[in-house]
């Protein structure tokens, strides 16, 4: 058994009808491969139609703003991709009049572009014989070899892509590495692969060991800490809100949200009372009252943030403040986005 050979049998008989399958156009590829990072393609493939429907071209992405950018990316999570994707998108318009550059060096050098993706858009659009290592072929590779080396270590990303090199059928690199990812996503699973189906089981070492559940290793990820948001909505007799952008380099950046202030642990409301201090604009509050009873836990990454709406009625209108309708067109975090769908349903 070729190990290359079985990928490609399976990938034609099993691939699934996806868009940027029937393209060879780079921004696509690389719109897609971007957008599917860290992300199942159900919940990804919205966004990317919606991304090309208002973006045909690189150019007319390049041309927007930041904002409206962030505002079609929202509910994906992980913004900086999305800050990548604008800033890459420069690149290519202004820098390159257009064109992406056809080497793995060279799509090395676009703004949020690392050697997956780099690989990708090598060999999917241009024939490069580069093999592509994503969470997909971690897995196939770990448990068809019996690798136990940490996916997630230095010197287990080498040796994964030196492996990944090896095994790959560089002259039908493009449904290759298609190939293998997909047998990943649908065949070899994380959880429960249907291994009795599986054309690579007579080699696999993972499946003859008993060890498929344990396959690929990964060290243990960065402790979680808890944060306690506290988010104050004001409500000005008018019924206008106000919103704040985002500063700082974290991973909301550049969107908005409601003032916000963070305590130790789970507030009372007169620590919320005192924290308006730090808002002189909102003027003076009538009436303050917690509207969600028990906190949304919102998980991130690093981050799991325990969150209490609180709102926030006041004497008088504040400069700024924007209705809750225009409050909608604003990129704000997907916890804000769904309280405002919840609040202007009960509130008004």
């Amino acid at each position: 058994m070729t190990f290359s050979r079985e990928i490609l049998g399976w990938y034609r008989r099993n691939k699934r009808s996806l868009p940027w399958r029937n393209t060879r156009d780079p921004y696509k590829i690389w719109l897609s491969e971007i957008m599917l990072q860290q992300t199942r393609v159900a919940q990804g493939l919205p966004y990317y139609q919606k991304f090309v429907e208002r973006f045909p071209k690189v150019e007319d992405l390049a041309n927007a703003s930041e904002e409206e950018v962030l505002k079609l990316w929202q509910g994906l999570g992980y913004y900086s991709r999305a800050r990548n994707l604008h800033a890459a998108a420069k690149t290519v318009a202004y820098g390159h009049q257009g064109r992406f550059p056809d080497t793995y060096d060279g799509l090395l050098k676009l703004p949020g572009v690392g050697d997956y993706t780099a690989s990708a858009i090598a060999s999917i659009c241009f024939d490069r014989p580069e093999p592509v290592v994503d969470g997909n072929v971690y897995r196939v590779l770990s448990r068809f070899f019996g690798v136990t080396q940490p996916i997630n270590a230095t010197g287990g990303v080498k040796y994964f892509k030196t492996l990944a090199r090896e095994v790959m059928d560089g002259d039908h690199i493009r449904d290759y590495n298609q190939g293998i990812m997909e047998f990943g996503a649908v065949q070899c699973t994380p959880k429960s692969p249907d291994c009795g189906v599986c054309p690579l089981r007579s080699g696999c070492v993972a499946l003859q060991k008993n060890t498929i559940d344990s396959l690929p290793v990964k060290l243990a990820k960065t402790k979680v800490k808890t944060l306690y948001f506290n988010y104050l909505v004001p409500v000005s007799p008018e019924g206008k809100t106000w919103l704040r952008q985002r500063t700082g380099k974290g991973i909301w950046r550049n969107l908005w949200e409601f003032p916000l202030v963070e305590t130790p642990k789970e507030a009372l409301i007169d620590e919320v009372r005192g924290g308006l201090a730090d808002f002189p604009q909102l003027g003076n509050a009538v009436n303050v009252y917690r509207y969600n009873e028990n906190p949304i836990v919102h998980k991130l990454s690093h981050r799991h943030l325990h969150t209490v709406f609180w709102v926030v009625e006041t004497h008088d209108g504040f400069e700024g403040g924007v209705s809750f309708d225009e409050a909608d067109k604003y990129p704000v975090p997907v916890l804000i986005a769904e309280f405002l769908k919840t609040f202007k349903n009960s509130y008004f």
